[in-house]
């Protein structure tokens, strides 16, 4: 398309196109397209597939790869030969893509798992580096001559990053991550790109320096932050952090020369804006560990008024509490608009499992009190404004990644007893009228606390699978297959254990749901076994929609569906 003059021009034969990416040099097409025969069992993912380039005007250069159909892909593995193409964002044109040296299977015992290989047009194919676990990508400075090369321990839930320079060994690269992805407190953030005229991107570089910025997770709540990072000394300066009464995250730098850089901040009683920062050229003495070494001058860009007034009297507090077993969790607690102090609530328990393989981990404090208190599509928010309190937990499962879905149910049930016990000791919230609620692995969590636990009334289960046999590879984070672990897989099936779902629960389910885990039969099912066994229970298919509900009509019925059911079944 000519952008002055919007002339469109056609270029080579139809096809099924995945991927096209402009050469930084603007002269070649790195095109992919999908081959025939499709498979009637594979993702188009999978499907074969041709790896060539192209002249801007259409013509074919070169095929770099014929990729064939995948079906032999090992269990939370990878296809064997070359994969993930791209272009080097700094070199007019040279191409990048990863290789597997373990035939694709994370079972496979190997000293290296994956290679990234690099080959400029009209050049031999080069190794910038070999992985000792899964690639996790690769990010370029700026100036083109090292690189961000990160790998992934799915198992262990433990990620490396390193600063490579092409033709160096992985041994003499310099380390500048290694910790656990469950390790929100020691993160030390992402690094900052820059889209470069090419229309590709690379982490931004003044000087000798890169940058970087995280949520600052800390027992107070995330602090949002921005680094600086000396690539002469790997040392990293503290440029900003959020204060401990907003929550503003920075955006992205506007002049890193004059110290200028967009935020988005917010609290619990400001909508969330842009802000224009700029850093004080002098740092501050005696900074506390943690914190900027420098000030920022704070500019208002924008003004967006407040659209949800009828949260203004909305209160929220990140409450503690411990399991029996010693580990802690943390939940927010909402009180709606016009609470009295003393007044005991209906309470809407909200949650989404999630795992860990260490408790220290687990106990970490996620997100903050200080955002501004959003409803939007069928949040289940909404029960503020119907006279509900609102509990979204925290959900640790935890242990190994090979045993930990052993214990679920029971850990489940822990996490649970351990918040409902702090709320109803603060007074808040009336234990006798509790209901739960959780969409796709959070539906599971719901039905299976129908199954197996006393602690609340009723139940919303949105868009789950309760039926683990009919996805007999894994699910969720469990890696070992049905035939592995047929107790595990038959106990934590809700539909298996309907007869023990005596408490009313509602069913919802997006009709054409494409997530391969949580199929609409996986909700039919569960309802016709809760009909058979005279449950009280609902079934609400939504017509033409997925895994979650976009169409205001459905939105508008979910809302409608789940404050009809807790009023009802735990309310009153």
């Amino acid at each position: 398309v000519n952008a002055s003059s919007g002339q469109v021009r056609l270029l080579g034969e139809p096809g099924i196109f995945t991927s096209v990416q402009a050469s930084p040099d603007g002269k070649h097409l790195l095109v992919e397209r999908l081959q025939r025969p499709y498979s009637f069992l594979r993702p188009y993912y999978r499907f074969p597939r041709e790896v060539e380039l192209w002249s801007v005007t259409g013509q074919l250069e070169e095929k770099i790869a014929s990729v064939p159909v995948a079906d032999r892909v090992p269990i939370n593995g990878v296809e064997t030969g070359p994969r993930g193409f791209s272009w080097h964002p700094t070199a007019p044109a040279t191409l990048i893509w990863t290789e597997a040296l373990d035939q694709g299977d994370p079972k496979v015992n190997v000293p290296e798992r994956d290679r990234i290989l690099m080959r400029p047009l009209g050049a031999p194919t080069t190794e910038l580096a070999r992985l000792p676990e899964r690639s996790a990508g690769i990010q370029w400075l700026e100036k083109g001559d090292r690189a961000l090369v990160s790998d992934y321990n799915p198992d262990k839930h433990w990620t490396r990053m390193w600063l490579v320079k092409p033709g160096e060994p992985l041994a003499q690269a310099k380390l500048l991550k290694n910790l656990s992805t469950d390790d929100r407190y020691a993160d030390p953030g992402s690094p900052m790109a820059r889209l470069l005229p090419s229309g590709r991107y690379a982490v931004r570089q003044h000087g000798e320096f890169i940058y970087f910025e995280g949520t600052g997770a800390s027992p107070d709540g995330d602090r949002p932050f921005m680094d600086r990072m000396d690539l002469r000394t790997f040392k990293t300066e503290r440029l900003f952090r959020c204060d401990k009464e907003h929550l503003e995250s920075v955006h992205d730098w506007i002049d890193v020369a004059k110290g200028q850089f967009l935020t988005t901040r917010e609290s619990p009683t400001e909508y969330p804006n842009r802000y224009l920062r700029t850093l004080d050229p002098k740092p501050l003495k005696d900074v506390k560990e943690g914190e900027a070494r420098f000030t920022s001058a704070l500019k208002p860009l924008t003004a967006y008024p407040d659209p949800f007034p009828q949260l203004k009297g909305v209160t929220k507090q990140r409450i503690t509490a411990q399991r029996a077993d010693g580990v802690p969790i943390h939940f927010t607690l909402y009180l709606p608009p016009n609470h009295k102090p003393g007044t005991r609530l209906p309470a809407v328990f909200w949650a989404y499992p999630l795992d860990y393989t260490e408790a220290a981990n687990a106990a970490q404090v996620e997100g903050s009190t200080k955002e501004f208190t959003f409803v939007a599509g069928t949040s289940n928010l909404f029960f503020l404004l119907e006279g509900y309190a609102v509990m979204e937990v925290s959900m640790p499962v935890v242990g190994p990644v090979a045993t930990a879905y052993d214990t679920f149910i029971e850990q489940l049930e822990a996490n649970a007893k351990a918040a409902i016990d702090k709320a109803d000791a603060m007074g808040v919230i009336d234990r006798d009228r509790i209901g739960v609620g959780g969409h796709s692995h959070g539906a599971l969590m719901t039905a299976t606390f129908m199954a197996h636990s006393e602690l609340f009334r009723a139940g919303i289960a949105r868009s789950g699978a309760y039926n683990h046999t009919l996805r007999p590879y894994g699910f969720q984070n469990e890696k070992r297959t049905l035939y592995e672990a047929k107790d595990t897989y038959v106990r934590l099936s809700p539909l298996i254990q309907a007869d023990k779902i005596k408490k009313p629960l509602l069913l919802i389910h997006g009709e054409i749901d494409s997530n391969p885990g949580t199929v609409p039969m996986q909700s039919e099912k569960l309802f016709e076994a809760l009909r058979g066994l005279g449950a009280t229970a609902r079934l609400v298919m939504l017509p033409y929609e997925d895994h979650g509900y976009r169409g205001s009509e459905s939105v508008e019925h979910v809302l409608y569906e789940m404050i009809h059911w807790f009023d009802r079944y735990v309310k009153n």
